[in-house]
C-alpha cells in the first residue's frame, strides 16, 4: 500500500517527487527515498521515517534532474529502516526499481539469485526485482537501453508471482518503464512531461488528464510520449479519464488536521452523493444502475474496515426496506469461505479508493460464483469499478486522512439511496414511507452541520475523559453500526482501547468489564427500540458505570440517567446513524489531538491495503 511517484519532463525532478510523495504519505509512512537521473548516474536519497525526514537529508543537497522516482513505504518484507526504503538499486546504480505489493515467490527467487552470486542489501522482497531484471538486461546486451530495459522487465514479470505496482528507471536513458496488477498505478499525462503515481491526489499539482492502468498493464513514459502494452507485449489502448478535483480539494484549507477538514466537509460531500439523485415528491430515488431488482434473491455487502461497517448499515436497510435478505461479510474472509451465490445474489462492494486488495478479491470470488455486482466507489476508474457491473459513485472528492470520515457518512448516504431504489422497485416500500425517509436524507447536510457546531462541547467531553483507557460503545438496531464505528475512529487515533457491541449483548458478558474507570458510549437517539436502550443505560448505571448518550434534542429521560449526553438533531431512525456518527468523529478528534496523537497518520495504519 505504499505510495509512488514518477516523472520525466522538463521540470526540477526532486520537487515534483517530493510534492507528490506529499500527497500520498497517507499511503505509507515507514520510510520515504527518491532516485533522480543527474545525467550519468541515478542518485538515490532515502531514509527511515516519514518523508520529513528525507527532506532534512535532502536540505541544501537535493539532486538535480529531469527524470525521478520516488516512494513513500508501508512496511511489509522488512522492517522500516535506510537498507529496505526504496529504492533499490542494482549493485552498479545503473538500474533502480521502486515496487508496490507482496512477491510470493520471492524466497524462492531469491535463493536462487544468490546462488547464482547476487549481494541483497535489503530484506525486502521488492529487491528480487532489481536482481532479475539484471541479469535479463545484460543478457540483450546489443540492443538500444530503452528496448533492453522493457523486454528485461517483461521478462522479470514472468517469474514473478503476487502483487505489483513497478516502476524502473536506468542511467542510460531518459525514460520510466511501468507495470501493474492488482497495486494501482495511474498515470498523469502533460505537455512535453509525463508524470505516474499511486494515487490521483500526487498528480494534480500538474494534470487531470490521467489514465488509469489495468491489471497486466505495461508503459514505457519518456517526455513526450506514453505507449502502453500489456506484460505479454500485445500494444493496448486505454482511454484517459479527466480528473474534477482540483489540487486545492486535497490540501489542509486552514485546518490543522486533513481529519477535522474532511469532518466539517461532510455537509457537502453528502449533498455530492445526494445531488441530482432524489425525485421532487414521489419517493423515487434516480440511480442509473443497470439492475434487475425484481430478480434479486440476496444482497451480500463486501468490504474491510470501516467500509465493513458502512456495509452493516447498507444491510440493514436493504433488508427493512427492499424486504431483500442481505447481510455484511469481510471481504477478506468471504473469498476463502467458497461462498455461496448465484445470477440472483447482489455482491455490493464497498471502497473509498477502489483499490483495497482484499476486497478487490472479494469482488472476483463472487463474480466468479456469478453473482451480479455493484461498488459503491469515491475513487473513478480504479480497479473496482472497472471490474463492477455496477457503480453507484459517492462523489466526496480526496479523502486524505487515514482514518475515513467525509467517505463513510458518504457510504452510507448512498446505500440509503440504494436501498429506497431496491425498495420502490421491488413494491416492498411504499411511496409514503420513502418520502418520509428522502425527506431526512435532503435535510441532512443542514443536519450535520448542526452536529458539527456542537464541537466545543464535544472537545470538553473529550477532556474530561481523555485519561480512559478503555471504551465500550453500545447501540442498538440499526445503530449497532454507528457504536462499531465509533469504537473503531477511537482506537484507530487515540489508541484507546475500544470495544462495540449491540446494547441487547452487553449483559451476556461485556458487562463485566463495566466499572466507574470506563466511559460507556450508549446511542440513544430516537428509535422503535428506545425503551429497551433505556433499560440497558439502567442496567449501566446499576453497576456503576459512567454513561456518555448520544440523545435526540430535547430528550430528559435519558438526560437524567446518562452523567453526560451529546445532543443530535432529530431524524428518521434509518437516517439516524449519518447524523449519530459525526458526534462520535469528533469525540475521537478531539480526544486523539488533547493526547498529541498523529490524528491523519495514526501508528501501522495506511490508507489503503493494497496488499493482503
Amino acid at each position: 500500500m505504499c505510495g509512488i511517484v514518477g516523472y520525466v519532463g522538463k521540470r526540477d525532478a526532486t520537487e515534483v517527487l517530493l510534492t507528490g510523495l506529499g500527497r500520498l504519505e497517507y499511503r505509507g509512512y515507514d520510510s520515504a527515498g527518491i532516485a533522480v537521473n543527474t545525467g550519468n548516474q541515478l542518485e538515490v536519497h532515502k531514509w527511515a521515517g516519514k518523508l520529513s525526514v528525507l527532506r532534512e537529508h535532502l536540505n541544501g543537497e537535493a539532486p538535480r534532474g529531469r527524470l525521478g522516482l520516488g516512494h513513500t513505504r508501508w512496511a511489509t518484507h522488512g522492517r522500516p529502516n535506510d537498507a529496505n526504503a526504496h529504492p533499490h538499486a542494482t549493485e552498479d546504480g545503473r538500474i533502480v526499481i521502486i515496487h508496490n505489493g507482496i512477491i510470493e515467490n520471492y524466497l524462492a527467487l531469491k535463493k536462487r539469485l544468490v546462488e547464482a552470486g547476487h549481494h541483497f542489501r535489503s530484506e525486502t522482497d521488492s529487491e528480487v526485482f532489481a536482481h532479475l531484471i539484471e541479469d535479463s538486461f545484460a543478457a540483450l546486451d546489443g540492443q538500444p537501453v530503452a528496448v533492453r530495459l522493457e523486454q528485461a522487465v517483461r521478462l522479470a514479470l514472468r517469474e514473478v508471482q503476487g502483487a505489483y505496482s513497478l516502476v524502473v528507471a536506468h542511467a542510460d536513458w531518459e525514460g520510466i518503464v511501468a507495470a501493474r496488477t492488482v497495486s494501482p498505478l495511474v498515470l498523469g499525462l502533460g505537455d512535453g512531461e509525463n508524470f505516474l503515481a499511486s494515487d490521483v491526489p500526487a498528480l494534480l499539482p500538474y494534470t487531470r488528464e490521467v489514465i488509469f492502468l489495468e491489471d497486466g498493464d505495461m508503459a514505457v513514459l519518456t517526455a513526450n510520449d506514453v505507449r502502453l502494452s500489456r506484460v505479454t507485449g500485445e500494444p493496448v489502448q486505454r482511454a484517459s479519464t479527466r480528473i474534477d478535483w482540483t489540487a486545492e480539494d486535497a490540501e489542509k484549507g486552514g485546518f490543522p488536521h486533513f481529519m477535522l477538514k474532511e469532518i466539517f466537509e461532510q455537509p457537502v460531500t453528502i449533498n455530492n452523493t445526494l445531488a441530482g439523485r432524489l425525485a421532487d415528491d414521489d419517493g423515487e430515488v434516480n440511480l442509473d444502475l443497470n439492475l434487475d431488482a425484481s430478480s434479486l434473491e440476496s444482497v451480500t455487502f463486501l468490504a474491510m474496515g470501516t467500509a465493513n461497517i458502512a456495509g452493516m448499515y447498507g444491510a440493514w436497510l436493504v433488508e427493512s426496506l427492499a424486504r431483500i435478505p442481505a447481510r455484511a461479510e469481510l471481504a477478506a474472509e468471504y473469498r476463502y469461505r467458497d461462498p455461496v451465490a448465484t445470477p440472483s445474489s447482489l455482491a455490493v462492494i464497498v471502497s473509498q479508493s477502489g483499490e483495497s486488495v482484499d476486497t478487490l478479491e472479494g469482488l472476483r470470488e463472487a463474480k466468479r460464483k456469478g453473482a451480479r455486482t455493484l461498488g459503491i466507489i469515491n475513487a473513478k476508474g480504479s480497479s473496482i469499478t472497472r471490474e463492477t457491473d455496477d457503480t453507484l459513485y459517492i462523489h466526496c472528492g480526496p479523502e486524505i486522512g487515514v482514518a475515513s470520515t467525509k467517505a463513510f457518512t458518504s457510504m452510507l448516504t448512498a446505500e440509503a439511496l440504494l436501498a429506497v431504489w431496491l425498495g420502490r422497485r421491488r413494491g416492498a416500500l411504499s411511496a409514503a414511507h420513502a418520502r418520509r425517509i428522502l425527506f431526512d436524507l435532503r435535510r441532512l447536510p443542514r443536519t450535520v452541520e448542526s452536529v458539527l457546531e456542537t464541537r466545543p462541547a464535544i472537545a470538553a467531553l473529550a477532556a474530561e475523559f481523555m485519561a480512559a483507557r478503555d471504551y465500550l460503545f453500545l447501540g442498538r438496531g440499526v445503530n449497532v453500526a454507528t457504536a462499531y464505528e465509533g469504537a473503531l475512529k477511537m482506537k484507530e487515533i487515540s489508541y484507546i482501547h475500544a470495544e462495540a457491541y449491540p446494547t441487547s449483548e452487553m449483559k451476556h458478558g461485556p458487562i463485566a468489564l463495566i466499572d466507574e474507570s470506563m466511559p460507556v458510549v450508549v446511542i440513544a437517539t430516537e428509535s422503535s427500540l428506545y425503551d429497551k436502550t433505556v433499560s440497558n443505560i439502567q442496567e449501566v448505571k446499576a453497576r456503576g458505570g459512567v454513561v456518555i448518550a448520544v440523545v435526540s434534542n430535547g430528550d430528559e429521560r435519558v438526560r437524567a440517567l446518562a452523567d453526560r449526553v451529546i445532543e443530535v438533531p432529530r431524524v428518521h431512525e434509518l437516517v439516524s446513524p449519518i447524523v449519530n456518527v459525526v458526534a462520535l468523529q469528533l469525540l475521537a478528534y478531539e480526544t486523539a489531538r488533547l493526547l498529541g496523537c498523529d490524528v491523519d497518520q495514526p501508528r501501522n495504519l495506511a490508507k489503503s491495503v493494497t496488499v493482503e
